[in-house]
Formats: C-alpha cells, sequence, structure tokens
C-alpha cells in the first residue's frame, strides 16, 4: 500500500479517536454529563463545553465539507458530518440539556470565532445542510457575543470572524468589527512572516493557532466587499506562506517542536497554519508537499502515542507530550484541547492531491542527516 493511502488512514483514524467522544455525546445531548472537566479554575464548565464544539469543528471541517462520499472514509465522513450538525443544534438549541453559553463572560467570543471558522471552511455541510429553526439558533448565538468587547490583541480576530459567519449566513453584519481586525493587524505586523498578538512581540505559537489562519480566511471571505481588504491578500498570503515555512523548519527528524510560548496543550493545534497552506494549495515553492504531510504524520504519530494523551474514556488530557496537567494556563480545561484538530486540514484535499502522494523528507530530517536542502531566506 503506498505511504500516502497509509498515512491518510491514520489521520482519520486519529481523527476519528480524538472526534468521537465530542460527537457522538453531543449529538445525544449528553456531553455535560459525559465529559470531564480538568483545569485550573472552577468556572470552566461555563465554557468548556463550546470549546470543544468550535475548536473541534474548525479542524475537522474541511475533511467534513470535501472527504470521500465512497468507500469505508465515505461512510465514516458522512456519520460525522450528520452528527456535527446535530452537535451545532445541541449547542445553540435552547432547550437542549448541552445548550451552550455564548453570551455570559469573554471566554465565548473566542470559541464562537472557532465555529464560525468551522462554517466558513464548510458551508455546505455546517451550514446549508442545516434546517431553517437551527440556523435561527446559531445566528441569535452568534449575535449574543456582541455583548462584550474582544480584549486587543489577536481577540479582534475572533470578532471579525463571528461577523464573517453571519455575513456568510445572510444576516447582518458588522463592517467595522472585520474592518478594525485587518487594519489592526496589518499594523502589528512585525516582519519577516510574523505578527504581533496585539502592539508586542510573542514568542509562541499564535500566529498559527489563530492570527494569520483567520487572517487568510477572512480576506477571502470579505474581500469582494471592501477593496481595502481585497488590496491586503497578496501580503496576507505571502507572510502566511513564509510562516509555514518556519514551522516546517521547526519539525525535527523525530517529530518533535519547541515548547515554547503559552498554549501548549493544543499540542499539534500549533501547526495548523502549515496545514492550511497545504489545504489552500499555497505552501512556498521550496516545500513539496509530500514533505509537509510526513512531517506532520511525524509529529501527530509522537504526540498521540505518549502515554496519558486520552483518559481511561477517550477523553483528552491536558499536557504537550502525553498527561502534563501543570503546563495548562488557567484558561485551559479539557474542551480547550480540541484544537489540536486543526492540524487535520488537508484531510479535506482528495487522495489523488500530491500531498498525499510519494515520500520525502522534511528539512529537519534532510538537514541533520547531511542531505542538501533549501537555504533560508527572510520574507522583506
Amino acid at each position: 500500500m503506498p505511504q500516502g493511502h497509509v498515512d491518510r488512514i491514520f489521520w482519520i483514524d486519529t481523527l476519528s479517536r480524538i472526534a468521537q467522544p465530542v460527537l457522538h455525546h453531543l449529538n445525544n445531548r449528553q456531553l455535560k454529563e459525559k465529559m470531564p472537566v480538568e483545569g485550573k479554575l472552577d468556572d470552566r464548565p461555563m465554557y468548556t463545553y463550546l470549546e470543544a464544539l468550535g475548536r473541534l469543528l474548525t479542524g475537522i471541517a474541511p475533511w467534513l465539507e470535501h472527504g470521500s462520499r465512497e468507500g469505508e472514509e465515505g461512510r465514516l465522513r458522512g456519520r460525522y458530518a450528520e452528527q456535527a450538525r446535530g452537535a451545532i443544534d445541541a449547542a445553540t438549541d435552547p432547550a437542549s440539556p448541552d445548550f451552550m453559553n455564548f453570551s455570559e463572560g469573554y471566554q465565548p467570543i473566542v470559541d464562537a470565532a472557532f465555529l464560525s471558522h468551522a462554517i466558513l471552511r464548510a458551508p455546505e455541510e455546517l451550514w446549508n445542510k442545516l434546517d431553517g429553526r437551527v440556523k435561527d439558533n446559531v445566528v441569535k448565538a452568534l449575535q449574543s457575543t456582541r455583548t462584550r468587547k474582544p480584549y486587543y490583541n489577536n481577540w479582534l480576530l475572533f470578532a471579525a470572524m463571528i461577523e464573517a459567519a453571519l455575513f456568510r449566513a445572510g444576516a447582518e453584519w458588522d463592517r467595522m468589527r472585520v474592518d478594525y481586525a485587518l487594519r489592526q493587524h496589518e499594523q502589528w505586523y512585525k516582519g519577516d512572516g510574523v505578527y504581533g498578538d496585539g502592539p508586542d512581540f510573542h514568542a509562541d505559537y499564535y500566529n498559527s493557532f489563530v492570527i494569520q489562519p483567520m487572517l487568510v480566511d477572512l480576506i477571502e471571505t470579505f474581500k469582494n466587499e471592501d477593496p481595502f481588504w481585497a488590496s491586503m491578500q497578496e501580503n496576507v498570503i505571502q507572510r502566511a506562506r513564509r510562516h509555514a515555512v518556519q514551522q516546517e523548519r521547526l519539525i525535527s527528524p523525530e517529530g518533535t517542536f519547541p515548547a515554547v510560548g503559552r498554549s501548549l496543550a493544543y499540542r499539534f493545534g500549533a501547526f495548523q497554519l502549515l496545514s492550511q497552506m497545504a489545504l489552500q494549495h499555497q505552501l512556498d515553492a521550496t516545500l513539496v508537499p509530500a514533505q509537509v504531510r510526513c512531517a506532520l504524520t511525524a509529529v501527530i504519530r509522537r504526540v498521540i502515542d505518549a502515554p496519558g494523551t486520552f483518559d481511561e474514556n477517550g477523553w483528552l488530557t491536558i499536557g504537550f507530550c502525553g498527561h502534563q496537567p501543570e503546563i495548562g494556563e488557567t484558561y485551559i480545561s479539557t474542551g480547550s484541547l480540541y484544537l489540536c484538530s486543526a492540524v487535520f486540514l488537508p484531510l479535506g484535499l482528495p487522495a489523488d492531491d500530491p500531498f498525499w502522494q510519494g515520500e520525502a523528507d522534511w528539512t529537519g530530517k534532510k538537514a541533520w542527516s547531511g542531505q542538501s536542502f533549501p537555504i533560508d531566506k527572510a520574507l522583506y
């Protein structure tokens, strides 16, 4: 069996292992009853369930939208797509025991944005196929986040992403929230493919967890709504390509990556931007798609095989490589961890895409084995 096919099966099996408890219990309206809440603060049950839903769906949405309709993959994809729609219904129906908090505290702004990003990534499966009642509930839930303003950092993008989903839904949307987020992040660009998280530079993975994936998709969504927004797209894509190059070079020959910065409990979700550039066929010319797949596969294997990554009932635990609750910040709880699903974005590419064909060593593996590898160049 070709290695690319083996890798795709492994990716789908791993995605399924992560997604199954969340989608199964939420589809049965039992998430709050069944999901544990590991974390340092007692208020986490107010937020953790929407975290689990929004973050999981933002990563698996391209596969739900574009994955195979045939064979075992097709059956699994179809089942999860149906469960995802049931989960969205359960989360936004005021009569549901799993009705989620969109309007109390600040955290719901974040995870309503991840849910919104999922809708943008899978408009057919996660929006068009919802019935009218559920669509109305989703719109009301998203609009209810407007009672609070986001913080002056990457959170501006969360507010804009919620507006993007409302725009996609044909509902009233706020141009100012979108414009402010886009213009302010242009001001926060630091150079060489890296944005500040607010006015300051942070040495962490937030350019990939949030900033650049959302910028890329916000511009694509709104580029026809304003000439200035359209004019930003070329620079936004160039910077994203450059940062994806940097991300690929962070992956060691053994599939490890530096434990730097906050939110390390999101595990391989740190590579969302690299995965998104592969999904959107926007990889830099120095990166062969197969080498990106092989690098990401090495990371996924290294992380997922660590003892303690899951509890006895299949829920993710707080940790970077295994169960390491001490590395979870106060805002981290069980639901937060499902942002790891963002690494699976390339499952939205068909099995015959170059990403899933052949084998190739990644930069770190080439460099540390004496092979030739491309010289690195800054983006000016």
